[in-house]
């Protein structure tokens, strides 16, 4: 088990609000709202144009993610992870990638199978999780999700790193032969 990394403690007087800024545009600065969010379907296209069951959508809120998009200036910039919710629509999966530099979270805002495949070492695991539940993948292990379910589903996904090296893919996987 690895000894968990010290983050330093920040004191009221550490806070330095960035010049020409007053406390409340810092702060409006760091809101990224609903209303001016979109959802992307081009952030994987490449993935579901090579197979449909891999369509999903990422709605970006801090930082951009694992996806690949470059920048986005509608985001909160990500300090120390990052933070997205993805629609995963019913039939449709994220293929089994690794992320080897953070972990990464998925929580189920909405749908009833999801099912949540890992593997590490040659072993396989899968697990079915529904509204609410929650799973955190370490990094270096692979992961992948496909919705069982007769409805999108919603899912908030954060990864915990700033700006995450972009995933990779089982050698075997069709989706590790595809260029961006």
């Amino acid at each position: 088990m690895t000894t968990p990394q010290k983050f330093p403690t920040i004191e009221p007087s550490d806070v330095e609000i960035p010049a020409g800024k007053s406390l409340g545009e810092w702060v409006e600065s760091r809101v990224a709202r609903y209303e001016t969010r979109t959802l992307d379907w081009n952030a994987l296209k490449f993935q579901a144009d090579y197979d449909p069951k891999y369509k999903r959508a990422q709605m970006r809120y801090i930082g951009t993610g694992a996806t690949g998009v470059a920048s986005d200036d509608n985001v909160v910039p990500a300090g120390n992870f990052t933070f997205s919710t993805m629609v995963l629509p019913a039939g449709c999966e994220g293929p089994l990638h690794i992320h080897r530099d953070a972990e990464e979270v998925f929580f189920i805002l909405k749908g009833h199978k999801i099912r949540l495949f890992v593997e590490h070492n040659g072993e396989k695991v899968e697990t079915v999780l529904t509204e609410r539940d929650l799973i955190s993948v370490p990094p270096g292990v692979y992961r992948g999700l496909r919705n069982e379910g007769i409805e999108e589903a919603l899912m908030c996904v954060m990864i915990g790193n700033p700006k995450p090296v972009t995933p990779t893919y089982p050698d075997d996987h069709p989706v590790s032969k595809l260029k961006r």
